[in-house]
């Protein structure tokens, strides 16, 4: 799926809508997220990032 603005992000993303979102790998998405410095969260074995979290962190590191 193609995400025009965040508010068409779901509440929580996944490595899929990470990948997508940010133009990067599958694997590369799979590497951010297990980075101490990413907002996310852990449900089991399973990685999602909370929307709100994901936005803040994308415009905190935007140009660097």
């Amino acid at each position: 799926m193609v995400y025009k603005t965040y508010d068409e992000l779901p509440l929580f993303i996944d490595v899929k809508t990470v990948s997508s979102v940010l133009g990067i790998s599958r694997s590369g998405a799979y590497e951010l997220m297990h980075e101490k410095f990413f907002p996310t969260l852990k449900i089991g074995a399973r990685m999602v990032v909370p929307k709100e979290k994901f936005i803040k962190w994308v415009n905190d590191n935007a140009g660097k």
